[in-house]
């Protein structure tokens, strides 16, 4: 057993299991893609962009979080909260769904390792949640989960000690998605969405700043994500090059 390589990856897309030296693996380029629009990023009938351009002067886009009618998870009861190959298309067309989508790729990319989204935002409340998805959007529109996140606004900077944010304040949040190993197919579009909610995979947050499960109230919040020289929200994807595919351990 010491003799075998210590990480195996099963890659789909491909359908294939491949033996590596490292995790993440050393080959890997961590590879920025940034959100654009006019600032009407808000379903898929929105004007959101996501690609490898740094943003420059952008108008933010805005949405309403209403935890009486939160975004939406899809679970089936089989799945222990994890999820599976579910169609995203009807979340994305909720107006509290931000969606950034790529042109369709010229070629395959292999995505193999761990996910994360820089996200500059402001929201109305003292306290809310901001939720990350990387979907792959399939030629025919099918829209594949293919891992997300979430970050709690007052758990922002430590676990240990919470603290509210100031309503209308923007600030910087580092988003896990955890990870995922996927070939997407020459044709196929990569696609961000950003709630702030994803019910009832995460508890939702009632917005009120309140200790949580003390009280029944909530509040709608309106929430602001920016994408600018200044604020360049953005996903970091772990882009696996051909040639580093070819000399992978056998």
């Amino acid at each position: 057993m010491d003799e075998e390589p210590p990480v195996r990856v099963f890659v789909m897309g491909a359908n294939t299991w491949r033996d590596e030296p490292d995790w993440p693996l050393p080959a890997t380029q961590w590879t920025k893609y940034y959100f654009h629009s006019g600032g009407k990023a808000n379903s898929l009938s929105g004007d959101g962009v996501l690609s490898p351009a740094p943003p420059k002067k952008e108008p933010a886009d805005e949405y309403v979080y209403d935890p009486a009618d939160a975004t939406p998870f899809i679970m089936r009861p089989s799945s222990s909260q994890i999820g599976g190959p579910d169609d995203y298309r009807p979340v994305g067309e909720r107006k509290d769904v931000l969606v950034y989508t790529t042109p369709p790729l010229e070629q395959d990319m292999e995505i193999t390792g761990p996910l994360s989204v820089k996200l500059f935002a402001s929201s109305s409340a003292p306290d809310t949640d901001w939720n990350a998805m990387l979907v792959d959007v399939y030629p025919d529109g099918y829209t594949l989960r293919l891992n997300d996140g979430v970050v709690r606004a007052s758990y922002r900077e430590s676990f240990e000690n919470p603290s509210p944010i100031e309503p209308g304040k923007v600030y910087e949040y580092t988003i896990d998605c955890w990870a995922t190993s996927m070939l997407i197919r020459k044709g196929h579009r990569l696609r961000v969405h950003i709630a702030s909610a994803a019910f009832p995979k995460f508890d939702r947050n009632l917005n009120t700043g309140h200790p949580f499960g003390m009280d029944s109230e909530m509040q709608a919040a309106r929430q602001t994500v920016f994408h600018d020289a200044k604020h360049p929200s953005h996903i970091v994807l772990p882009v696996v090059p051909a040639k580093a595919k070819e000399i992978s351990c056998p």
